[in-house]
């Protein structure tokens, strides 16, 4: 795998030697004015065990290759980056380049803190990554960023309990329906099994991928304003979740509030027959299964459409970096083919690029067919356009979906909650 990941474009090579050369003069160094290499702090989020070796050993080739460019490893954690970050921004300390996902990058790019990075990607990058990733980063024309990992909604199943059920798996080019997915999951719903084990603490990322099947959009613009709608098309899903919990009985309600891996014991000892999970989950599934334990990835669920929201890992540039184009130098080698099915691998998701879908270190790893038509199906949602969204996200709709989750308020009053509480958020940044 070192070997492979040594392969870099003619183009990326070209402009690392340039580069090199630019680190000689006073201002290149570490900070100190010396004529010692030009030092870029790289922070990831990357918190899997091989996905942590998969990033140092790409960083490790660079510097061995570029000793005149020199990338420095720093860790950081999904549950504190956000604060952490705009601490960073706000005290003139923020990493050179910032692993993040990109339903954040509104805001860092509205502020000035991530770079506009339009010009400076490649056209090799740019024809390989997939067009829906690229929208994900695009704001008023300009990209901040550079996707690449995807991750899918998918539903993960006891195979023992299918096969016993006589219920065949169902194909990438032919996904159950959610109609289908119903009655499977009452099927599959005994004494001592529940069909479905939904785990919802903080539902609205996932909630609100769900609702693009059937047309829910959630955020309406006009004149750069937007606004919160909740019609027939946001509702559907919701109303469908909470059939399965309380009309059915085929949903359990004691996996409601959990996260994670969670519901894994719960998985492996039979009493949830499917576990609906990012494709990523396949790699908890793998590290944790007890010996002899049968399970399958079944295809995202059909309403209207597949359609779910393309929300990629990304990486940005800081605007207050000193060297943006050794940072970009260093991104594009970070992200050639060779190197994202290395990180895809690493976090079992779907690179952003298409020529590392065709990798064989991915194409081996398990139901990866399922892992890869997912990719086709993401698209620019309309939440990843919405200024406040993460405000109101946090403020007003995962506490209020838990609560409707819980049985505890109406769909009505979801509703109701949604949008006049939401859209009081809102205003202050339609201003």
């Amino acid at each position: 795998m070192v070997r492979r990941a040594t392969i870099v474009s003619a183009t990326v090579l070209s402009a690392g030697l340039v580069l090199a050369g630019c680190g000689s003069g006073d201002d290149a160094g570490t900070g100190d004015g010396g004529d010692g290499p030009v030092t870029l702090t790289f922070q990831s989020l990357a918190f899997q065990p091989e996905s942590i070796a998969a990033n140092q050993q790409i960083i490790e080739q660079w510097n061995a290759d570029n000793p005149d460019i020199q990338v420095e490893y720093l860790q950081g954690d999904w549950a504190s980056v956000q604060d952490q970050l705009v601490t960073a921004f706000e005290g003139g300390t923020a990493p050179d380049l910032i692993h993040y996902e990109s339903s954040y990058l509104q805001d860092f790019a509205d502020r000035g803190w991530i770079l506009d990075i339009t010009d400076m990607v490649s056209s090799e990058l740019r024809d390989d990554i997939l067009g829906g990733a690229w929208e994900a980063v695009t704001f008023d024309d300009a990209v901040y960023a550079v996707p690449f990992l995807l991750d899918a909604q998918v539903i993960f199943a006891n195979k023992t309990l299918l096969d016993a059920a006589g219920i065949p798996v169902p194909a990438p080019d032919d996904p159950w329906t959610w109609d289908e997915f119903a009655e499977t999951s009452k099927q599959l719903t005994d004494a001592d099994t529940f069909g479905v084990a939904w785990t919802l603490k903080d539902p609205a990322n996932r909630m609100l991928n769900l609702a693009l099947n059937f047309g829910g959009g959630f955020f309406e613009e006009s004149d750069g304003a937007s606004t919160v709608v909740f019609g027939d098309g946001e509702k559907e899903a919701f109303q469908r979740i909470y059939d399965q919990l309380y009309v059915d009985k085929s949903a359990a309600t004691d996996a409601i509030g959990m996260g994670g891996s969670d519901p894994l014991p719960g998985f492996f000892a039979g009493q949830y027959a499917m576990l609906p999970k990012g494709i990523w989950f396949r790699q908890q599934i793998i590290d944790q299964a007890p010996e002899g334990f049968e399970w399958v990835t079944i295809p995202a669920l059909k309403g209207d459409s597949q359609a779910q929201a393309a929300a990629p890992q990304t990486i940005s540039i800081a605007a207050e970096s000193e060297h943006p184009e050794e940072a970009m130098a260093f991104l594009e080698y970070m992200l050639n083919p060779e190197n994202q099915a290395l990180l895809a691998k690493g976090d079992w998701m779907i690179p952003a690029s298409s020529a590392a879908a065709q990798d064989p270190i991915l194409t081996e790893t398990p139901d990866w067919p399922v892992a890869a038509a997912s990719g086709e199906f993401l698209e620019q949602a309309p939440f990843q356009r919405v200024r406040g969204y993460e405000e109101w996200k946090n403020k007003v709709a995962n506490p209020s979906i838990e609560e409707y989750f819980a049985n505890s308020i109406s769909l009505d009053e979801l509703g109701t909650r949604l949008t006049e509480d939401g859209n009081e958020i809102l205003e202050r940044y339609n201003r």
